[in-house]
């Protein structure tokens, strides 16, 4: 039953982060009036496919990734040419659907030899229809019918290119947004569910050492030491202790609602030490707690993911210190077993993780798409196109080589034990 529960658990890691981050693009997209052709989650062969409104929902074999596809990213529609044979769809005079094959199997359709089309501005198809010359309006949604696959038409308007680069700049950056957003909620979760440090405690002493010897035991609260009041800092009575090696010092504690002055005379090794094991005692979260310690684990954890892309980037690192989807899924099962207070610490942890990763100046980054932008609002005027995707190809080859390399050194750690 566990392994079961930890396996949904880990799936549901995955899935969370990456629908959340995948619907920050498609809602912004849609908002900006861009068409959404496909929301998928994974990369691979589809295992789940269903089609709403405009947009194909997938679920996909690989779990690592997911990707929302907008009309005019990638070169996806079939070019229509004059002189070239189709049939189309009326309804109303309006062109509904247009197919490229299988004209025989279209009793309700048009078939002519196109002498002008324009699918993108004006919207319109003349047809040579056994002599006869005629114009057809296509509506904004016409479907492209070719060999039984569907494709929805992209008037320019509803392209990504179309829309302005604060526009295009939103539909991006809203991915890793939304996993900030994510990340904080969870912060903000596991305080309210844990508590909040309110009281330094004892959780054990060691045999023979001063603490023992002053008659300090588990579960003591320390109050104040030397005048000093300690509330919920560790720290501060680990720099007291350091502080006077070998001098006697004045513990208030508070044992089971009594309080009760101790001496403890701190060893001279190690620095300064008394014997004990410290632990926090926790007290029920406010909102307020919740939201203030909430934002103060992201911001640290911020600090702390940023200085391993530094050491990252300048390949100060080892093989070792990385670690792929095994190493995740491990690491991931072992926080699910501990409960779900760090379970969901560690979701927000990798929601936060991978929104600052997408933002990397990185080809095939969410990072790199925004320098293009920025360096189209600084020129005037896009980058080619075509240029911008094999320098996003060359990027997302190159993770994925990474994500092989750092998977294969996972299972040879596992293997080796």
């Amino acid at each position: 039953m566990a392994t079961l529960q930890n396996a949904f658990q880990i799936v549901l890691l995955f899935f969370v982060l990456v629908t959340i981050h995948e619907w920050g693009h498609y809602y912004f997209a849609k908002r900006a009036g861009i068409l959404v052709r496909e929301f998928a989650i994974g990369f691979g062969p589809k295992i789940l496919s269903f089609k709403r409104e405009e947009t194909r929902f997938t679920l996909r074999l690989l779990p690592i990734g997911g990707f929302v596809r907008m009309a005019g990213e990638d070169p996806e529609m079939i070019q229509i040419n004059p002189g070239q044979r189709i049939s189309v769809t009326l309804v109303d005079d309006v062109v509904t659907h247009i197919y490229t094959s299988d004209f025989d199997k279209r009793m309700d359709s048009l078939v002519g030899v196109v002498e002008e089309i324009d699918l993108e501005h004006k919207l319109f198809v003349k047809l040579d229809l056994e002599g006869e010359v005629r114009s057809f309006t296509i509506h904004p949604q016409t479907l492209l019918v070719t060999k039984g696959k569907e494709t929805q038409i992209a008037p320019w308007n509803r392209q990504f290119g179309s829309k302005s680069v604060a526009q295009r700049a939103l539909s991006i950056f809203a991915g890793p947004f939304m996993n900030f957003i994510l990340a904080f909620v969870l912060f903000v979760t596991v305080v309210m569910m844990a508590g909040v440090p309110d009281k330094v405690k004892i959780r054990s002493t060691e045999p023979g050492a001063p603490a023992e010897k002053s008659g300090l035991v588990a579960n003591d609260i320390v109050l104040e030491v030397n005048n000093e009041t300690i509330g919920a800092d560790a720290a501060k009575l680990q720099g007291l202790i350091k502080q006077s090696v070998n001098k006697p010092m004045v513990w208030i504690i508070d044992r089971g609602g009594e309080q009760i002055r101790k001496e403890v005379t701190p060893e001279d090794k190690g620095g300064g030490l008394v014997g004990v094991i410290l632990m926090p005692e926790y007290r029920t979260a406010s909102l307020l707690d919740g939201v203030a310690s909430g934002w103060n684990n992201m911001t640290s954890l911020t600090v702390s993911i940023l200085d391993g892309f530094v050491k990252l980037a300048t390949l100060q690192f080892k093989m070792d210190d990385l670690g792929g989807p095994v190493r995740i899924v491990e690491f991931t099962s072992e926080q699910a077993n501990a409960g779900w207070t760090q379970y969901i610490f560690w979701t927000a942890a990798m929601s936060l993780y991978l929104g600052l990763f997408n933002l990397l100046p990185f080809p095939a980054l969410d990072g790199s798409r925004l320098v293009f932008l920025a360096f189209e609002a600084l020129r005037g005027k896009p980058v080619d196109p075509s240029k911008e995707s094999i320098v996003h190809f060359v990027g997302f080859a190159m993770l994925m080589l990474l994500m092989i390399a750092v998977t294969y050194n996972d299972i040879l750690r596992l293997v080796k034990g």
